[in-house]
């Protein structure tokens, strides 16, 4: 099997194509075997390239514990850079299939060399249908106890679940976030992000990902902490956020949430 590896700002993924979809019944076996790092390629999730009936390519994405995700911000940067090399789209702008929806992508070119992409993240949602919420219409800045210690969270949904952690004051280990993760109103566990506001036009992000544990980035769990933030007016509309594995700009506008920054190949080879 042949597989890329790339990184979106330290956010590492295995990818390999489907075109035919033969490895639709044990692609979960697939992704935790090359995703365990340790005895496979190692990862944070696996990218499945498959064609789509809707859309100009589809993305289907595997996290390494085998379960899956609809979006992945960093993950999708990754994959427009690669199918446009490999010749799947001709132009620069596209759409992708997600499971998510469609996303638009325009690739950034540097001296005729694709660094990056712009996303469309779509239109945030802080529906507790939507997240899922159990028995709670939305979670918005709301004190909640957690393993003895508050939390004030609020969860909005970027593709997946996420709730956000403002800090303030206080101070938080990312590793919480496994606790918050599994906490009972969230009916399929959710992503949590700790984030800190330096100022109207810079944020930093630490990301606790739901099936991944503590991550160097996750780029809708940083378009869900703008928009938590800007719901707050404690940000401008554009912001440069900071992440342990490098920075991305996020823009939350009428329409929905655009996202900015890096797709960078880490090694090609053949998996046993």
């Amino acid at each position: 099997m042949k597989f890329t590896k790339m990184q979106g700002i330290g956010n590492d993924f295995i990818f390999i194509e489907d075109l035919d979809n033969k490895f639709l019944d044990n692609e979960t076996e697939i992704a935790k075997k090359l995703c365990n790092r340790h005895f496979g390629i190692g990862a944070d999730g696996l990218i499945i390239v498959r064609n789509s009936t809707i859309a100009d390519m589809k993305m289907t994405i595997i996290n390494s514990d085998g379960s899956r995700a609809n979006m992945c911000g960093n993950a999708i940067r990754c994959f427009g850079r690669y199918i446009y090399d490999k010749g799947y789209v001709k132009d620069i702008k596209f759409t992708v299939e997600t499971g998510d929806g469609i996303k638009g992508i325009t690739l950034i070119l540097e001296k005729d060399k694709i660094t990056g992409a712009k996303v469309y993240m779509g239109i945030p949602s802080f529906s507790g249908k939507d997240i899922p919420l159990s028995n709670k219409k939305e979670l918005i800045n709301e004190v909640t106890n957690i393993n003895n210690k508050d939390y004030k969270l609020t969860s909005v949904l970027v593709g997946v679940p996420h709730t956000i952690v403002i800090k303030e004051d206080k101070e938080y280990d990312v590793s919480e976030g496994k606790f918050i993760e599994k906490f009972e109103c969230f009916n399929e566990g959710t992503n949590v992000n700790f984030v800190e506001v330096i100022n109207r036009d810079h944020i930093k992000v630490e990301t606790w990902e739901r099936g991944a544990g503590a991550t160097l980035a996750c780029g809708t769990g940083t378009c869900a902490s703008a928009v938590v933030a800007h719901k707050f007016n404690l940000i401008n509309k554009k912001v440069l956020a900071s992440l342990p594995g490098g920075e991305l700009i996020i823009e939350v506008e009428e329409d929905g949430v655009y996202m900015t920054g890096n797709a960078e190949y880490i090694c090609v080879g053949e998996a046993l």
